[in-house]
């Protein structure tokens, strides 16, 4: 039976939909370590990321990494808030292997927000210089197009938060 007091914590939603703002939300509100997709890529692969094929280049090397770390963590009962995107099926069949392996709870937050409300907060997002990738809005609709709205049938734990 899984330890459903630790719980790995995952997030859906578009590029600008407020996925890294739930997950610091998430993570202050109980105990746990958050890992940030954008910030380990960041700072790995800096300049490297001009393509959507370099995108998913860096991703997967990143969570071919740090997937056993994520796995001990929830093991020695500390619950983790991946700010990563589990925003494809394949990604979230990545994410639901480490609670599996980890023999946890978990949670899949959905930010169910309308494509022109992401753009105008990518805009924003942009003009402050604040984040590590200031993706255009061509770059949100090439993501775009491969993301796929997690469903109930997927069986996670699913929490939809709509705009």
């Amino acid at each position: 039976m899984p330890n459903n007091q630790t719980k790995l914590i995952i997030i859906s939603g578009k590029i600008a939909a407020g996925k890294s703002t739930l997950a610091l939300d998430l993570a202050a509100g109980q105990a746990s370590v958050l890992l940030s997709e954008d910030h380990w890529i960041s700072k790995l692969y800096p300049g490297e990321i001009e393509l959507l094929d370099d995108y998913v280049r860096c991703s997967g090397r990143l969570c071919e990494a740090i997937g056993p770390h994520v796995v001990s963590l929830l093991k020695e009962g500390m619950s983790v808030v991946m700010d990563f995107p589990a925003n494809t099926h394949k990604q979230r069949h990545w994410l639901r292997g480490l609670f599996e392996a980890a023999d946890v709870g978990h949670e899949l937050h959905y930010l169910d927000v309308p494509d022109e409300v992401c753009k105008n907060r990518l805009r924003i997002r942009n003009d402050t210089g604040d984040h590590a990738f200031q993706p255009s809005e061509a770059d949100f609709d090439l993501f775009t197009r491969y993301f796929v709205a997690p469903t109930v049938d997927e069986g996670f734990n699913l929490i939809v938060h709509q705009y």
